[in-house]
């Protein structure tokens, strides 16, 4: 696994869980408002300091009664092929795994869950899905994100989905379609796109790029009813 970082503690990650997050370096996508282009582009990847396996692994036997979980984030984490055996061990080791994922790898997941490998799994769903090239900018089978969304649908452990919300690259009418296509699912959040700061794309750091905050309120509060939980962060 190509490690990028590690946040010691989080309590806001991995819902109801104490945890750790564990960054991969590397993704498929380009996200014009990805604030993390050191875990995304490879010219970047210099910029964090890289953790070994063994580090980590060390760090996790250290905080075994501290600890309840690790968050695995990126970067998109399923392009790793050692992914599958990253997590065993770590479920090994007693903890709960969350997975961050833009399901573009639906066997991995479908793996992951029917081996009970998975606690917990955050998927993004980018935009509508004739529009999704508009956020990610490359070209994508979205058959692949559609088939992870139903697993995890058909699944029994805890999930969401979450759609961040920059405003020339997103609609209200394209958060009411993506939020009819998951209606019925656990949860579908919605949060906010970050500027200030660098991003993949350096067009998108202007803050007049956000929605407006009472706009994207009265998006929320019209689909929120439609899932099982849902809230605007």
């Amino acid at each position: 696994m190509k490690l990028g970082g590690l946040q010691a503690v989080t309590l806001l990650d991995f819902p109801e869980k104490v945890a750790c997050t564990v960054f991969t370096q590397g993704c498929n996508f380009r996200c014009h408002y990805c604030h993390n282009p050191e875990l995304v582009l490879p010219s970047s990847f210099h910029k964090v300091s890289s953790l070994s396996e063994k580090d980590f692994f060390s760090f996790l036997e250290s905080r075994k009664n501290l600890l309840q979980g690790v968050c695995i984030t990126g970067g998109e984490p399923t392009l790793h092929t050692d992914l599958y055996d990253f997590i065993k061990k770590i479920k090994e080791q007693g903890f709960a795994v969350k997975l961050d994922t833009n399901g573009t790898n639906p066997e991995l997941l479908q793996k992951l869950l029917k081996e009970d490998l998975l606690d917990y799994v955050a998927m993004d769903i980018k935009q509508t899905f004739p529009k999704y090239k508009d956020v990610v900018n490359v070209d994508i089978d979205t058959n692949k994100i559609k088939k992870s969304v139903d697993l995890l649908k058909d699944s029994n452990i805890d999930y969401e989905f979450r759609t961040t919300v920059m405003a020339p690259l997103l609609k209200a009418d394209d958060i009411y379609e993506i939020a009819d296509y998951l209606e019925g699912a656990k949860a579908y959040n919605l949060q906010y796109a970050r500027t200030g700061m660098d991003l993949v794309d350096e067009n998108y750091t202007d803050k007049n790029n956000l929605m407006k905050k009472s706009d994207l309120e009265k998006i929320h509060n019209k689909i929120k009813n439609k899932f099982s939980k849902s809230v605007l962060r």
